[in-house]
């Protein structure tokens, strides 16, 4: 099979001609296999896809066009209403997303004390720091005065996690600059329950470049060079 180790890029599948040489074409949205409720994803054209492969091959046959380029994962889950983020709760985001990111570091270091794999050597000893220090405030739906007065209070606490999410998301390729697509799969998850996502990643992005610096996202969480 020619297409076997032919990778092609989302919203492309293989496919061979009379020859047998492989090239990539754009999916058929039809022809994607059908999905659960539970799997469709919105569109940045608030429209609702069956799934991924649906969305991608769409934008794949747009390719070229201005609708082609607009379009890109949303968020995931049905379209729905959006709820308007103020002045106010862009100014909270960053509090709320320092300390579930420190959280999910926990998560992470306790999984592995039964069986490793989710965090590196280097990474578990940089954890297990924060994790055994009796100060650490445990997870739970803190008042934003709260996540406020520990940021500051044990404020070394939170570093390693704000720099482990960059380095978990700057993959393709690894260059300390988040692009829209390399941002998008936090994004996607997090947009039905925080809806200033988008907008804080926008201001995030200080010298409007589309590129989000490793300095800049430090600086959208407060903290320092």
């Amino acid at each position: 099979d020619p297409c076997r180790n032919f990778h092609c890029k989302r919203g492309k599948v293989c496919h061979a001609d009379k020859q047998g040489k492989p090239s990539c074409i754009c999916q058929d949205p039809a022809a994607c296999p059908s999905t659960k409720d539970y799997e469709h994803v919105c569109g940045t054209d608030n429209k609702t896809y069956d799934g991924t492969c649906q969305l991608f091959g769409t934008k794949c046959r747009l390719e070229g066009t201005k609708m082609g380029r607009q379009l890109h994962l949303d968020y995931m889950g049905s379209c729905k209403h959006i709820p308007h983020c103020t002045d106010y709760e862009v100014d909270q985001f960053p509090l709320r997303m320092r300390d579930w990111l420190k959280n999910i570091l926990m998560q992470y270091y306790e999984r592995d004390l039964d069986t490793s794999g989710f965090l590196t050597e280097k990474q578990r000893s940089k954890v297990k720091k924060i994790y055994q220090n009796d100060k650490r405030l445990v997870a739970g739906d803190h008042a934003v005065e709260l996540l406020l007065h520990d940021f500051e209070k044990n404020y070394h606490m939170y570093v390693y996690p704000v720099h482990w999410q960059f380095y978990q998301l700057d993959q393709h390729p690894v260059d300390r600059l988040l692009t829209h697509s390399e941002l998008a799969p936090l994004r996607a998850s997090l947009v039905p329950m925080e809806h200033c996502i988008t907008r804080f990643f926008q201001e995030c992005d200080g010298d409007h470049d589309k590129l989000i610096a490793l300095k800049e996202w430090c600086h959208c969480f407060g903290i320092k060079e």
